[in-house]
């Protein structure tokens, strides 16, 4: 398989994800990094590609210059990371998409329904990949959930509880540093916090684990903490097609939370509990009330789940890791797109699609709320 290369928006001095992306695509050696346009300015784009060993030729004043320099280069990136805050990844994705460069953005995809609609239609017509980075989702044991509901194997799925609280925005006049700022900050977030950070992550991990598509929801988003302008606390009750229901609840303030993304699901023939902060096992309750434990490289976890593994049980494996097998799939169809080899049944990543639906959740809450709890269809 033939190592791609790629470029990065965003991730310069002091970012978390930046520095997230880059360790997980490095996990298989994949890929390598040869461009950016790390930061706002040209310094400091500079200063963070001459730590990173990118040639200050390939280091940009700006994504639309790199995307437009990068496809015009006979070795030029073969796919742009977008890791900058929100209210600028529909403009950087739909510059490369453009270009006729395939993209990996963080989520949410973008501000707007408009916007998300806009890169699906451009991602589909120029045929290019296009991954959203729901890092979650790229757990063994989520992979292994989701194969055994699709198989049938817990029967019709009947309701679903899930929750994503977090203590550290718990303070007033505390704003957890550059993280925090800018999610605060409607200018950056699109007008909404909590739910664009955390529930769009639940979104996804219910819609990925289970198949199910949300009808319609009725959501209170909250602001608790004095002085926040944006929602801190979020409880969302959901009505999928085909009947089953669900309630989600999303948190900023709760303290003794630190990233608890949590996950049950009760079906026709058994439950399944899911916690990503014990990412290395998943607990299924059958209709008699067995209660099993299956954990990541051992036996009972599905193969095509099992494949993801790395590591042999007990060695644990996590967050860069779930990412890393994102970045895997990802790439992977990208090296098949190149010889000719690639189907659409190889995708195994959340794409512009999945993005659209955790937009479209996003607003059809923010209508709900906006309108005095009310029921709104997506």
């Amino acid at each position: 398989m033939k190592k791609l290369n790629y470029g990065m928006v965003g991730g310069g001095p002091g970012s978390f994800i930046g520095d997230a992306h880059r360790k997980s695509i490095n996990i298989d050696a994949m890929a390598t990094l040869v461009a950016g346009c790390f930061s706002r300015t040209l310094e400091k784009c500079q200063q963070t590609g001459a730590e990173l060993g990118v040639d200050p030729a390939r280091c940009y004043a700006s994504f639309e210059e790199m995307a437009k320099a990068e496809a015009a280069r006979e070795d030029g990136i073969d796919f742009a990371v977008v890791v900058t805050p929100n209210v600028s990844h529909y403009a950087a994705c739909k510059a490369f998409l453009e270009a006729g460069i395939h993209v990996s953005c963080d989520k949410p995809l973008c501000l707007t329904v408009e916007q998300a609609e806009d890169l699906v239609r451009l991602a589909d017509e120029k045929g290019l990949l296009f991954l959203v980075t729901y890092t979650y989702m790229g757990h063994v044991t989520a992979k292994h959930i989701r194969k055994f509901i699709a198989d049938g194997k817990l029967g019709k799925v009947r309701t679903v509880m899930a929750e994503y609280p977090q203590g550290w925005l718990a303070y007033e006049g505390e704003w957890g540093g550059t993280q925090g700022a800018w999610r605060c900050d409607p200018a950056q977030s699109g007008g909404v916090n909590c739910l664009g950070d955390l529930g769009t992550h639940v979104e996804n991990a219910v819609a990925t684990l289970t198949g199910l598509k949300v009808k319609r929801v009725l959501a209170k988003m909250d602001i608790v903490v004095p002085g926040r302008v944006l929602d801190d606390n979020d409880v969302i009750l959901v009505e999928y097609e085909g009947g089953a229901t669900g309630c989600y609840w999303t948190s900023q303030f709760a303290i003794g939370h630190d990233n608890d993304l949590r996950v049950r699901i009760y079906g026709e023939d058994g439950s399944i509990l899911w916690k990503q902060e014990e990412c290395e096992k998943v607990t299924m309750i059958s209709r008699e009330g067995t209660i099993i434990e299956r954990h990541r490289g051992n036996g009972g976890i599905e193969d095509c789940a099992a494949a993801y593994g790395r590591l042999p049980s007990g060695h644990t494996e996590g967050w860069l890791e779930s990412m890393g097998n994102l970045y895997k799939s990802f790439i992977t169809c990208l090296n098949a797109k190149k010889d000719g080899t690639f189907t659409p049944d190889m995708i195994d990543f959340p794409t512009v699609h999945d993005g659209a639906e955790g937009v479209k959740f996003v607003h059809a809450c923010l209508k709900s709320n906006a309108n005095g709890n009310v029921w709104v269809d997506l």
